[in-house]
């Protein structure tokens, strides 16, 4: 992408969006009445003291000389929620339309699209985000990272590595590592849509991920059947994604393993299919198409149920956030809960340090404790007995930054 249109777009961004990010030159204390570490713990009435971007106290009245003083008390204050399976740059145009090549969009529409969707999901507490994967991931990252747009931090694949034989898959990961990728994702199965058939050989997928793990990615597979979840398993690959065909043997393989499993719950089927008219026709969104999106709701809960009693799994937690998801990115934390029975506190630590630990991020990301970057958020009510309060995101602080403050009384 031309970088003068990036550029221009980070700017209308960055001005279009309210409120702007505060630097936080000074210390910050927020003060806190209920406090969920991130771990598995609930605090209460501590506070958090944040000093150039990171946490450096966690303790009962915390006093600075100099320090501003947020008062978060009345809401739950929680580590940044991370989302490990995002598509940022997926958006409907203003035809109503799923955006795709050739439908009339500049690349710098796409790339301002792109930048209201990373800010409607970091206003939703979501501080950092993979994105699974496209080229123009790499403008948005690099210009949140240093050019002031609003939105997480993301971390991406750029393109999917989707067929090849075995060399030709070794390049593809060495040629995505060289464009600037932090992940690889790799395509093992076909789409929901389609019936989700293994797509790539056991050998290929031995190759990719095996290349991937010499170059130090970690390796994340899209696989829907049994088989293709298997065969990436076996061959050494970090994450598999969807799993929605999975039976109790495959579980038991990636919590044998150790292999980060991230099922989707509702969001991306219900968001396709509440979206129907601007998706339909569209390739593969198709009659049978949506049929099969009706069909595998039920499946998804009831794998992530089965997911949910097997010993050691590690199962994070991403959304597959697609065009008309951007923001909505709690809603598979209310479905584990409500309709898979996940435990509320174990659903919020999948969508805090244990996200965090897949990306390799577990000794920086994802807890409130000392040394963790201060992405810190709050939300009106309390998660563990009113699940639907991840919904209500009020303040939003990345990297020592108040990103959103909705006025509540008690700063100052």
């Amino acid at each position: 992408m031309n970088r003068s249109l990036v550029a221009i777009a980070a700017l209308c961004a960055t001005l279009t969006a309210a409120p702007a990010a505060v630097a936080q030159d000074a210390a910050v204390i927020l003060r806190t009445s209920v406090a969920l570490d991130g771990r598995g713990a609930s605090l209460t009435n501590v506070d958090v003291l944040v000093e150039h971007g990171r946490i450096t106290k966690v303790a009962k009245a915390i006093t600075l000389s100099g320090a501003r003083v947020i008062d978060l008390r009345g809401r739950t204050v929680l580590p940044g929620l991370i989302d490990v399976h995002t598509h940022p740059t997926w958006y409907f145009n203003r035809q109503g339309r799923y955006h795709t090549t050739g439908d009339g969009d500049t690349p710098l529409q796409a790339m301002l699209a792109a930048s209201a969707n990373a800010y409607a999901t970091l206003s939703a507490g979501f501080t950092t985000i993979q994105s699974l994967g496209a080229t123009e991931d790499k403008d948005l990252r690099d210009w949140i990272n240093t050019q002031g747009v609003p939105g997480p931090r993301i971390i991406t694949s750029l393109q999917a590595i989707t067929n090849g034989d075995p060399d030709r898959l070794r390049q593809l990961v060495q040629q995505r590592k060289q464009q600037g990728a932090d992940v690889v994702k790799i395509f093992a199965s076909a789409s929901i849509r389609d019936g989700g058939k293994q797509s790539m050989t056991d050998e290929q997928l031995a190759a990719v991920c095996g290349e991937a793990k010499a170059q130090g990615l970690r390796s994340v597979v899209h696989a829907h059947s049994a088989e293709s979840v298997r065969a990436a398993v076996n061959a050494g690959c970090s994450q598999v994604e969807h799993g929605v065909f999975v039976t109790q043997a495959e579980l038991d393989l990636m919590a044998s393993k150790g292999t980060w499993f991230d099922p989707q719950c509702s969001l991306v089927f219900r968001n396709y299919l509440d979206n129907r008219a601007k998706y339909d026709g569209i390739g593969n969104y198709n009659a049978e198409g949506f049929a099969s999106m009706e069909r595998a709701l039920p499946l998804a809960a009831e794998g992530i149920r089965k997911a949910v009693a097997t010993k050691n799994l590690k199962m994070v937690y991403g959304t597959d956030a697609v065009a008309g998801a951007h923001g909505r990115n709690a809603e598979d934390i209310l479905c584990r809960v409500q309709t898979a029975g996940q435990k509320p506190m174990d659903a919020i630590v999948s969508a805090t340090s244990l996200n965090a630990a897949s990306l390799g991020w577990g000794a920086t990301l994802g807890a409130l404790a000392a040394g963790y970057e201060a992405d810190i958020i709050a939300v009106d009510g309390n998660p563990l007995t009113d699940i639907t309060a991840v919904r209500r995101v009020s303040f939003v602080m990345k990297g020592g930054r108040v990103v959103k403050d909705d006025g509540h009384p008690g700063s100052k």
